[in-house]
């Protein structure tokens, strides 16, 4: 049985605060379904998390992605380079106090920990919810309770069928293949995901995240809109989530 938690306010167009939002591609998911969304401070635009700190009890949810790079396979060559910042986010939530959160990783990533959240995860294929890559990412949905387990079903709807040859995974080092599948080299053979191929990289990225044609960051550069792809949840991923919580708050 899917649990129905009332909200704070009567207001049919819930409050949620974004952490770490970069271009915003998860918020947009959200506001399709009906979500207020503000956006916290991200390095992106200047903004520091860390010194950040929310108002208690003035938003209904609050959602997320902190960086993953520490969780990568590559950051095991150095690992010492990449901040773990997941705690930034556990403490964010805490000051917040929201009636639930939403934290987006890579799989290998160590869930949230708030004290009074029962949390509840789930990977997520973004070809199995209607998307074209083959990025796999674990959503972990907490919700507020002080003593029982609340009875939420945390259930993102898969597609009946999906293709099986699904693109690779959009990464913000951009687009290491060309079109015929052979990689990318530079003239002394290294792998190069840029140069000449960087603005292909960045329509590959957006038709692959989901993304309208027409979708743009005006103020960036080409590479740095490829790295701000890359970075960002698919649109079809962050549509199933969306509706996905809906389904788990009992929200119309």
């Amino acid at each position: 049985m899917t649990a129905h938690l009332p909200l704070d306010t009567p207001t049919a167009c819930p409050l949620v605060l974004s952490l770490f939002p970069g271009i915003g591609l998860l918020d947009m998911a959200f506001e399709e379904e009906g979500f207020c969304v503000v956006r916290g401070p991200d390095l992106l635009w200047g903004g520091d998390v860390r010194r950040f700190h929310p108002p208690a009890g003035k938003f209904d949810g609050v959602i997320g992605g902190p960086p993953c790079k520490l969780w990568a396979r590559t950051a095991t060559f150095n690992p010492g380079m990449f901040e773990n910042l997941i705690p930034e986010f556990d403490r964010v939530v805490a000051e917040a106090e929201p009636l639930w959160f939403l934290m987006e990783n890579v799989p290998a990533a160590p869930c949230p920990q708030v004290p009074f959240y029962w949390t509840f995860s789930q990977l997520v294929l973004d070809g199995a919810v209607g998307g074209a890559t083959s990025r796999r990412r674990r959503f972990t949905l907490g919700v507020r309770s002080e003593s029982e387990r609340p009875a939420v079903r945390f259930d993102v709807e898969l597609c009946a069928l999906w293709p099986i040859d699904l693109e690779r995974t959009v990464t913000a080092g951009g687009a290491q293949y060309r079109r015929d599948g052979t990689k990318y080299r530079n003239r002394r053979g290294k792998i190069s995901s840029y140069g000449a191929k960087t603005v292909w990289s960045f329509e590959r990225g957006r038709r692959a995240q989901g993304l309208p044609d027409d979708f743009d960051v005006p103020p960036f550069t080409v590479r740095a809109k490829v790295e701000a792809i890359g970075n960002g949840v698919p649109l079809p991923m962050g549509r199933a989530i969306a509706k996905a919580v809906k389904r788990a708050l009992g929200i119309a």
